[in-house]
């Protein structure tokens, strides 16, 4: 089967067949294999020449396969298969052909290959040759299914890979075995048509014939040289073919067939045919293959015969200019391995063209005068003139001819030879000079020449060290000549011509005088060139030239020259400087100062580098150090740049020899303390307000200083260690300045060039850390990274440049301390120096930040060395810790604030006024020095820990760690008790969770037993904040441990107790066990009972016990409910024995913090009472309950001027309380409750208790209230507030009706409301503006009650209203609209930039959301306010609303207010229900006290805001929404129909099924799941059903009505009704219920014969309700006031709608 699909088209079918044959082969058994044997020949021939290659490659390894199974039993069908193995052997797709040759591989060993090949060699050649003769791209491939190009690339492909396997063949046989197919190859060689293959148009073809003639030239000479005239025209005449595919090729055959066929020269016309050829190809640089062709020239002209290379004058002209002129081509320039191989190439030839004999003297000389003059000189002036060849092989290749031709000219011959030689090179030297000249000798000389000259002369002097930079292109230029080599091995007499011709004895270690002298004339005359145009031009480039060749050739004659030359342009130089003439005979000192000083001192030089290097060339010539060291010290002294300076010592660096001449000079006092003056001018320079040097210069000097701290050389700094200690002071200095530096950015280049010189120097300098100096640079540097950018004022890459350098320091130091055992002074002034920033409360968080961040850094750092790691991390975290007096001093800088919290919840009681800092937090940025200190110290001790530095068995190292910790948790307590922490608070606590410094991260890395320990003890110490840290910790951990318990389990009852341990007990209380509790409570009760007088408000007596027992009972109920009455009774004695004690009725100026502590426990204990205890109260305890309450809150109302005392406040807060709770108690009575009561509770409660409650407290918030406009002021008033609000939220109806407050009147205020009512109004409303909470929320609950009795008022004035021809309007309670008015322009200034319809986040407790709720909670008034009101009046209120367009602004806010996605969160009702709750599933609750989720209360207002405006307003919003532009229309509707309209929707559908108003005539149904009312109206035999239907977006969207059934009615008239009901549904701002009452009233005013309106036809008026009224006198018809006041407002004209007529 697969071989049947081998024979399909289709080439996927034909891969996918041979992959799955293959993998047969290798999983069938060998014998099932072997069957497959005799179809193979023939699918294999046929397939291995498949047009497509991946089916090939696959053939290929498939037949791998076949191979390794049938192994020798493929032995009969070698035959036939061996030709085509060997075609794919040879395959252009050298994947397939490296498959055909592992088969190949597989099958025979390398030594039985030529036997294989041997035993098939006829069955080869006969397919080959019917390949290269017969075949054609018809007979190959199918010519009705192949197209014709597949066809040809088909054929072309096989005619390659026959030519390859030919030769393959040839090459593997046998020699004997080729000679016996000599035969058979005479035939193939006698075609004409293979000879026609060198002419081929397709490449492959043509270079697979050229490969072949070389292996016919290699194996079969003899043959070649039989068919020598067609052989040496197709190969030598092809010389010119530049296909990149053919010319390798091409140029083996051309070298065999010169080498193999000794008269190829007479078949061929060389003059005419060949070489002009090959001219052209060279004058065009190889076209490309420059490197292919180039190799083989010296071989190919090698065996050009005399006869044809006559003239030789000529023909050696013509061939070097050809190179040369092909050499500047654009290719060959561009390539460097292209100019390299001709370059080579050239010489290779000239040096073979000069040893050529020739008879005639003066033909050779005249030849060697050519090749010189005419060749050499051009090419050597073309190369310098071009700076792409000026890197290339020429010069190396020109020392390397010299070389050989030195060696020549020295060895003494007969036959004159030497002569000849010397000759040669005094041409040579003679012309070269000439060249060089016409180089210098212009003003206008081109620089790259110059350095090029000076480059060739370095070389020709001494090319071995001149020849190694260039290594590497030396190696690239060999690589050619070895692989044409490596080719031309194939050819034994090939390479036997190319070594005697290029023998070349070049021993380049002997530099002959032969060389040197020329060199060195040539130099002094281009020296002495240059110096004219230098001291008369003032030629740059001749300067830089000079530089150079006194680089490579700094001998004294050269000066010498120099001097001479300018004699006569410095003599009145010479005549001031005659004395230093004395001094220093050397030409080259002299020199220098006759010129190179002058030059150095020229400042418009800008590049200095090539004096340096001629001042070089002078101290070389110099005879000693001490005289060089003259030298430097005298330029050191003068006013030179400093770059020079620098120049000098970096190529001192750069080079040990040059580093040798100056070495004494750099460790001189001159230059060291010029460095240290230019440390010093360079640091004052930065850091001068206005810097005045351009920062090229000064970045150079800065390099300088950078260099000679860094730089050394064997473990010794480049100038004495002095100057280093010096300089680095000078630094130190500079940066501790540009600290205090106010102007930003003037300081950045002097401290970016300080921080590169100070890194460089730590990171590269061994042990340069333990001088004082530059410990104090790294102290100074690590204090600038430890600060505000904003106090530096150093820019971000400033900073990193800055921590880059310090911690390069501190490694270096840790490295160094590791080694040297040594004290490090940065360490301990650094660790003072933070202990002094923490603990100063001067840092904000962004500095703390900065700071803990720095010192992070440090310690890890420290960490980092290692076996000391420990001992340094510890000693610095110990040197950073407060001692204890310091942590006190911390602890009493804390505000006291935040008592108020915790005494205020009761969670511990206080009976001293507390002492500490009572500093304002609102207004500062600044952290307190504590909290800094603790985080600090946190962040070292987790880091500390998670390095695991700290050893478990270190009890004292763990006791230090476990403080440091719970001062942190003091900290984050001191910060979770105050009320509203400001700003930099919550920004410190969010930052200790970004950088991880919290408790559990503790935990994590630590076991806390100890930890609970420290605050334990701390806390029975010193309680308060203390204790409430305890709680905290054992609320983390969730266990009490034994010690703790052994506070109150002691045989003897309680130890004394005080603060501290009422304190700890206090905050124990909610973690202990109900038994633990109630010990705790019956030590409480025994020691009660005890009490006495004196010992009521003491800590250890009657307040402390009461605290703790008010703090078990707060938590949870006791199992002692039996021991409450008996408390009450204790307390009740206690009051008749010292009623003082009690703070009935009194001024609390004078009384002590104790008596008010005793108070404000047994006022506490009261509610307590209440809730628990069973057992029911006598009728005494009642009265004393009930008194006290009165006379504690009298306290209260008498005191409110102390409200700013705590404990004032507190006793405020928890006499409200009392009352609430005695409210609530009364509230939640039942009659089975009051049973037990004693008999006239209840009503001496209701007119006497209550009714004095609120007659002393509602004046109380009002005078309250108006003293303080802002709550915020003092957040004690706030809890008094609270208390105070929650109290007066249960006043009734009546109470509130029957006030006591002073009139208030408001003057032009429009009122229907009696005095009483108004004052109240204008008393209460404003306090909705009121910013705070408490007041609003409870004015809010007092109005609430109020809103349902004020409409009636409006009643009366109603019937005024009827027949005005306006539409008529009717103003709200108007307290309530001006308090609108005001938040209306308040809030339009808060969210007037928030488009409609994004969410506006307003922050809890802000004065923006005072405002915002305060303005929610008057419009929630203002609706309960309308929905009270009838129809009618409903009617004039819209209005009103309509024209002042509240309530469109009132819409727009709430979708500014509302959430996108109401989704509530809290705790929803227990009814188990799937759907999700939003804030318009779930209830609103508004209590006082219970601030709940205070970040959603204001969406959830502002939701059901708007769900009571849809419900009871739905006309109007509608209206407004119709009115909407597309973007807020689209809005309103998606948020109304995803998340309000269902409610609604099923709510009105609700309101029908349970709606009790009975109708005369008429039955309403509902359908909720269809969202339908069904109404059927019958009257005498009329028949009506009208089906009202729900909108999904109801109530935006019109709600329409439907025809049912119906009978006895007038279509007409049936088509009115429908249109009048639709229109009352839409229109009027009611219920559905509402809507069919007025439909109903006006069918049955129809039926009662009163006329319809020919306006509106409808009888009662959609809106205002009245009757048609107003009769034209004409027609008589009768229409609504409004109706007709519409028609002639709209028509502009007062016409009758009906008749026309004028209407009167």
């Amino acid at each position: 089967m697969v071989l049947r699909k081998l024979s399909k088209r289709d080439i996927t079918t034909k891969l996918k067949a041979m992959q799955e044959f293959g993998t047969m082969c290798k999983e069938r058994e060998a014998e099932v294999v072997k069957g497959v044997l005799p179809y193979w020949p023939r699918i294999y021939c046929k397939i291995s020449l498949d047009h497509d290659r991946r089916v090939r490659e696959a053939t290929q390894q498939s037949f791998e396969q076949l191979i390794l199974k049938v192994k020798k039993h493929l032995a009969p069908y070698l035959k036939s298969i061996m030709g085509y193995w060997l075609i794919a052997q040879c395959d252009t797709y050298s994947p397939a052909a490296s498959a055909a040759k592992v088969a190949f591989e597989k099958a025979f060993p390398s030594s039985k290959q030529p036997e294989a090949l041997v035993f098939c060699k006829d069955e080869i050649l006969n397919v080959l040759q019917d390949h290269l003769l017969k075949e054609t791209p018809d007979t190959l491939s199918d010519p009705q299914t192949v197209p014709q190009e597949e066809r040809e690339a088909k054929f072309f492909r096989i005619l390659t890979c026959s030519l390859l396997a030919l030769k393959k063949l040839l090459s593997m046989l046998p020699k004997k075995e080729v000679h016996s197919l000599e035969e058979k190859l005479m035939s193939l060689l006698s075609q004409n048509k293979f000879w026609k293959y060198s002419k081929h148009n397709v490449p492959q073809v043509r270079s697979a014939f050229f490969e072949l003639a070389s292996a016919f030239c290699q194996y079969l000479p003899e043959l070649m040289k039989a068919e020598a005239p067609r052989a040496c025209n197709a190969v030598l005449l092809s010389i010119d073919d530049s296909d990149a595919v053919v010319c390798p090729a091409l140029w083996e055959a051309v070298l065999f067939a010169v080498a193999t066929i000794e008269d190829c020269w007479a078949h061929v016309n060389a003059k005419k045919g060949v070489l002009p050829k090959l001219w052209a190809v060279l004058r065009e640089g190889g076209r490309g293959l420059a490197t292919v062709i180039y190799p083989n020239l010296l071989p190919f002209i090698s065996k050009v015969p005399p006869g044809i290379a006559e003239p030789k004058l000529e023909y050696f002209r013509t061939f070097f200019s050809s190179i040369i002129q092909g050499l500047s081509s654009e290719r060959a320039v561009a390539s460097p391995s292209e100019s390299s191989a001709i370059i080579t190439a050239f010489m290779e030839c000239l040096r073979f063209a000069i040893l050529q004999k020739i008879d005639e003297e003066d033909d050779q000389r005249q030849i060697h005068k050519m090749l010189i003059y005419d060749q050499l000189i051009p090419l050597t002036n073309a190369v310098l003139k071009e700076p792409r060849l000026q890197n290339g092989p020429l010069f190396y290749q020109i020392a390397e001819t010299l070389s050989s031709w030195e060696a020549k000219a020295e060895l003494l011959s007969d036959d004159g030879t030497d002569e000849v030689f010397q000759k040669l090179l005094s041409d040579f030297w003679d012309h070269l000079l000439k060249m060089c000249v016409l180089h210098v000798d212009t003003l206008a000389a081109d620089e790259k020449s110059l350095f090029a000259i000076s480059g060739m002369l370095e070389i020709l002097q001494n090319p071995k060290s001149a020849a190694k930079p260039n290594n590497r292109k030396s190696l690239k230029i060999r690589f050619a000549d070895e692989d044409e080599s490596e080719r031309n091995t194939e050819s034994g007499k090939l390479m036997e011509v190319r070594n005697n011709d290029s023998e070349m004895p070049a021993d380049l270690q002997h530099s002959s005088l032969l060389r040197k002298e020329p060199v060195e004339n040539l130099v002094c005359s281009l020296a002495e060139l240059s110096i004219v145009y230098v001291n008369e031009q003032k030629s740059e480039q001749h300067l830089k030239f000079l530089s150079a060749l006194l680089n490579s050739f700094s001998s004294n004659r050269v000066f010498q020259v120099l001097l001479e030359q300018g004699n006569d342009a410095s003599s009145a130089r010479a005549g001031s400087q005659n004395e230093m003439k004395v001094h220093y005979e050397s030409p080259s000192v002299r020199f220098l100062y006759m010129n190179l000083i002058t030059w150095l001192k020229e400042d418009r030089r800008k590049d200095t580098h090539f004096l340096v290097d001629i001042l070089y060339s002078v101290l070389n010539c110099c005879n000693s150090n001490d005289e060089r060291k003259i030298i430097l010290d005298i330029l050191t002294k003068m006013d030179l740049k400093w770059i020079i300076f620098l120049q000098i010592i970096q190529k001192a660096c750069s080079s040990t020899t040059k580093l040798s001449l100056v070495s004494d000079w750099l460790k001189g006092d001159i230059l060291g303390e010029r460095l240290v003056m230019l440390a010093d001018d360079l640091c004052h320079l930065g850091l001068k307000p206005v810097a005045t040097s351009s920062e090229s210069s000064s970045s150079e000097r800065w390099t300088l200083l950078s260099l000679v701290l860094s730089q050394h050389v064997k473990n010794e700094s480049l100038i004495g260690e002095t100057f280093v200690e010096r300089i680095i002071d000078k630094l130190q200095a500079a940066l501790s300045k540009a600290k205090d530096l106010s102007e930003a950015g003037n300081t950045e280049p002097s401290v970016s060039f300080i921080c590169d010189v100070a890194s460089s120097f730590f990171s590269s300098v061994k042990g340069c850390l333990l001088m004082p100096s530059s410990e104090d640079l790294l102290l100074t540097i690590f204090q600038l990274c430890a600060q505000r950018q904003d106090a530096t004022h150093l820019t971000d890459v400033l900073v990193c440049k800055l921590k880059h350098t310090w911690l390069s320091g501190v490694n270096s130091l840790v490295h160094q301390l590791r080694s040297m055992q040594k004290q490090s002074t940065f360490l301990h002034k650094s660790a003072l120096w933070v202990k002094n920033r923490i603990q100063s409360s001067s840092l904000d968080v962004k500095s703390l930040q900065v700071l803990i961040s720095a010192v992070s850094d440090l310690l890890s750092k420290l960490m980092e060395a290692d076996g000391q790691s420990g001992c340094l991390v510890g000693a610095y975290v110990e040197r950073v810790m407060p001692n204890k007096t310091e942590w006190e001093k911390l602890h009493e800088s804390l505000s006291v604030e935040w008592m108020h919290k915790p005494l205020l919840e009761g969670r511990i009681s206080m009976n001293c006024e507390p002492l500490g800092s009572c500093v304002k937090l609102c207004g500062t940025t600044k952290l307190p020095g504590h909290l800094c200190t603790s985080a600090l110290l946190s962040k070292m001790v987790l880091l500390v820990l998670e390095n695991d530095t700290v050893h478990e068995n270190c009890g004292v190292e763990r006791r230090k760690l476990d403080n440091i910790i719970a001062e942190l948790l003091y900290s984050l307590q001191w910060v979770e008790e105050l009320e509203n922490p400001p700003y930099p608070l919550q920004e410190y606590l969010h930052m200790l969770e970004e950088t991880h410094i919290t408790y559990e991260k503790f935990r994590m890395l630590s076991d806390t037993t100890g930890l609970q320990q420290t605050v334990f003890d701390r806390s029975e110490e010193h309680g308060r904040l203390w204790s409430l840290t305890m709680a905290k910790v054992i609320h983390a951990e969730n266990t009490v441990s034994c010690e703790m318990k052994q506070l109150f389990k002691t045989t003897e009852g309680f130890p004394p107790l005080t603060e501290g341990r009422l304190h700890t007990l206090q905050c124990l209380s909610p973690f202990l066990l109900e038994e633990e509790k109630n010990e705790l409570v019956f030590h409480c009760v025994a020691k009660l009972m005890t009490c006495t007088q004196t010992e009521l408000s003491s800590t250890d007596g009657a307040f402390g016990c009461l605290s703790i027992l008010n703090s078990c009972l707060n938590d949870s109920s006791v199992d002692c409910d039996h021991l409450l009455p008996g408390i009450l009774k204790i307390i009740i004695s206690w009051k008749n024995n010292s009623e003082d004690s009690f703070l009935f009725s009194c001024n609390l100026k004078e009384t002590s913090a104790q008596l008010l502590g005793f108070n404000i426990e047994v006022i506490r204990y009261l509610p307590l009472l209440l809730k628990y205890s069973t057992a029911p109260l006598d009728s005494n305890e009642w009265d004393f309950v009930m008194c006290s309450m009165l006379a504690w809150l009298e306290t209260t109302s008498e005191n409110r001027s102390l409200y700013h005392v705590p404990l004032v406040q507190i006793f405020a807060c928890v006499s409200c309380d009392l009352a609430s709770a005695l409210s609530a108690y009364f509230e939640a009575a039942t009659p089975q409750t009051t049973e037990n009561l004693p008999v006239n509770l209840i009503s001496e409660w209701k007119e006497f208790f209550s009714e004095g409650i609120h007659n002393l407290l509602l004046p109380l918030l009002v005078k309250v209230t108006g003293e303080t406009t802002n709550a915020s002021e003092g957040s004690f008033q706030n809890s008094v507030l609270t208390s105070l609000g929650e109290a007066l939220t249960y006043i009734s109806k009546d109470q509130l009706l029957n006030h006591k407050l002073p009139a208030k009147f408001v003057a032009g205020q429009k009122t229907n409301l009696p005095d009483k009512l108004q004052t109240l109004l204008n008393t209460l409303s404003p306090l909705l503006l009121f910013r705070a909470r408490p007041v609003q929320i409870s004015v809010y609950h007092m109005l609430y009650k109020l809103m349902p009795e004020l409409p009636k008022f409006d009643d009366e004035d109603l019937k005024s209203y009827g027949d005005e021809e306006e539409e008529s309007a009717l103003s709200p309670p108007a307290a309530l609209m001006s308090v609108l008015a005001t938040q209306e322009v308040l809030l339009e200034n808060i969210l007037e930039c928030i488009p409609v319809g994004e969410f506006a986040v307003i922050q809890p407790l802000s004065d923006e959301f005072c405002l915002v709720l305060g303005y929610l909670l008057t419009w929630k008034l203002t609706l309960a306010f309308f929905k009270a009101a009838s129809s009618q009046l409903r009617v004039l209120y819209s209005q009103y609303l309509r024209r002042t367009k509240s309530l469109n602004k009132l819409l727009y806010h709430l979708f500014r207010l509302m959430p996108e996605s109401p989704i509530f969160s809290g705790p929803t009702s227990e009814v188990p229900n799937k759907d999700t709750k939003t804030f318009f599933t779930e209830e609103l609750h508004l209590d006082v006290k219970g601030t709940g989720v205070l970040s959603s209360q204001i969406s959830h207002l502002a939701c059901s805001v708007y769900q009571i405006t849809l419900k009871d307003l739905p006309a109007m919003v509608r209206l407004w929404w119709n009115s909407c532009e597309k973007r807020v229309f689209n809005v309103v509707d998606k948020f109304t129909s995803k998340y309000v309209s269902s409610v609604l929707s099923s709510q009105e559908i609700a309101s029908v099924q349970t709606s009790t108003q009975l109708f005369n005539g008429m039955t309403v149904k509902a359908r909720s799941a269809t969202r339908e009312v069904i109404a059927t109206y019958s009257v005498d035999d009329i028949f009506i059903e009208l089906i009202i239907q729900l909108p999904s977006n109801y109530p935006l969207g019109s709600i329409t009505v439907e025809s049912g059934k119906r009978v006895g009615v007038a279509v007409q008239q049936w088509r009115n009704w429908m249109l009048q009901l639709s229109t009352y549904l839409t229109h009027q701002n009611g219920s559905i219920m509402e809507g069919l009452s007025l439909w109903k009233n006006n069918v049955d005013k129809r039926f009662e014969g009163v006329e319809d309106c020919m306006i509106c036809f409808s009888v009662i008026h959609g809106s205002n309700y009245s009757l048609p009224k107003k009769a034209c006198r004409t027609c008589k018809k009768k229409f609504h006031s409004a109706c007709l006041y519409k028609w002639f407002t709209s028509s502009n004209k007062s016409t009758c709608p009906l008749c026309r007529e004028t209407f009167f």
